[in-house]
């Protein structure tokens, strides 16, 4: 069967973006926990209304809350959807297919949304180390998010 060729690479794009979103996981959960306890901060330059939004992020830009939101729920569902993948590529299946596809899938566009956002993020450039180490990870895993599915679907039915 043509598909076998493909487990191999499936499975490792799967172990791959499953390590990518976990590390996305931990520094998104760091800014936003920095978010809380910093978050509504007024310099003696700003006034009211001035950074006074629930998306403010002190150590990033103006484009930094979207980021880090969209960049976490991307992280959640890309580890989640590697759930089905694992049991895709235990069983290597025609019937296992669609759950794993679907769920990469949607992970494959929340994170190219929140790779919109990093694009945005950089342009504005003022940010730390951890969130343009985010950035990268985001703009790395649209690539090999988008590789696993095109893996998964390299299975082909018996005929």
């Amino acid at each position: 069967m043509a598909g076998e060729q493909m487990k191999p690479v499936a499975s490792l794009l799967l172990v791959l973006n499953f390590c990518m979103y976990v590390i996305v996981l931990g520094i998104g959960g760091w800014a936003m926990n920095r978010a809380i306890d910093h978050g509504f901060e007024i310099g003696p330059d700003l006034k009211l209304p001035a950074h006074f939004s629930p998306i403010y992020f002190p150590m990033g830009n103006a484009a930094t809350g979207f980021f880090v939101t969209f960049a976490l729920l991307a992280g959640v569902v890309g580890a989640a959807s590697t759930i089905s993948g694992l049991s895709h590529i235990r069983s290597w299946t025609v019937r296992s297919l669609p759950s794993a596809a679907s769920a990469a899938t949607i992970a494959w566009t929340l994170t190219v949304l929140a790779m919109g956002f990093a694009w945005k993020e950089i342009e504005l450039h003022v940010r730390n180390a951890k969130l343009r180490t985010m950035e990268a990870f985001l703009i790395i895993l649209s690539v090999t998010q988008l590789l696993y599915i095109a893996a998964v679907h390299g299975m082909r039915s018996p005929t």
